[in-house]
Formats: structure tokens, sequence, C-alpha cells
């Protein structure tokens, strides 16, 4: 059963919505996008000085920043893996901040109850950090 034809505008809403998928489902594919997914990176250094993470990360940026516990976080963008366990994407990264233990059950950084929107602006911060 064949119906009417689509009108020209109808079929370029269509192929725009389309063109719009294919942009936003590359998103997370190859390297990072800093900016997929994430929220405010002011906030999100707000947020990293609020949880004490200077306590175990050098972290450009935030003052007295030098722990030893876990890795820099300088070039956080340029990483291909988030912790040994999860390729770096903005989604696995918001999904590493909220809960560490229950991705890396045996991983020294402890479950600090972070929210999924306060994760997605501490990853926007992490995704601006640069080398020393």
């Amino acid at each position: 059963m064949k119906g009417p034809p689509l009108s020209r505008p109808l079929l370029l809403a269509a192929l725009a919505g389309l063109g719009v998928w294919i942009v936003l489902a590359g998103c997370n594919s190859g390297s990072p996008n800093p900016r997929a997914g994430v929220g405010n990176p002011r906030q999100g250094k707000l947020l990293i000085v609020h949880y004490g993470c200077a306590a175990c990360h050098v972290i450009p940026g935030i003052r007295n920043a030098r722990g030893l516990v876990g890795p820099p976080l300088y070039d956080f963008a340029d990483r291909t893996m988030i912790a040994g366990e999860l390729p770096n994407t903005p989604v696995n990264l918001i999904r590493w901040i909220e809960n560490p233990p229950g991705i890396e059950p045996k991983t020294a950084m402890p479950d600090l109850g972070v929210t999924p929107p306060q994760a997605s602006d501490i990853a926007a911060y992490l995704y601006t950090l640069r080398s020393r």
C-alpha cells in the first residue's frame, strides 16, 4: 500500500532531523568530546573543591591540589581510559564520578554521593584541564 507523496517542507524537515540524529549519534564515538553531555565547568570546579578531590589528586586550577593517591587529572580529555576500566567518554566519566566503586569495586576512590547533575559539572571541568 502506497501513501501520498511527502510534501517538500515535510521531506526537508525529515532530512534535517536525520542529519541532527547522525551528528548526535557520533558524539560519543572516537575521542571524547568535551562538550557532549556535560555541564558547567565553573560549577564543576567549585564542586571539586567542595568534595575534597584535591586530597587525592593533582588538579590544575585547584589550589593546593597535590594529592598523590589518585592520578593527576591534567590533560583529562586526551586520555583514552577512565580508571583503566572505561573508554573516556562524557557518559562514562559522569557514571564514574557518581559511583566509582560501582564500576571498579577495588578502587580507592570513594562514592561521595555526587548527584548526576553535579557529576556532569565536574566532568565538564575535567575536560577543560591541560598540562601543568
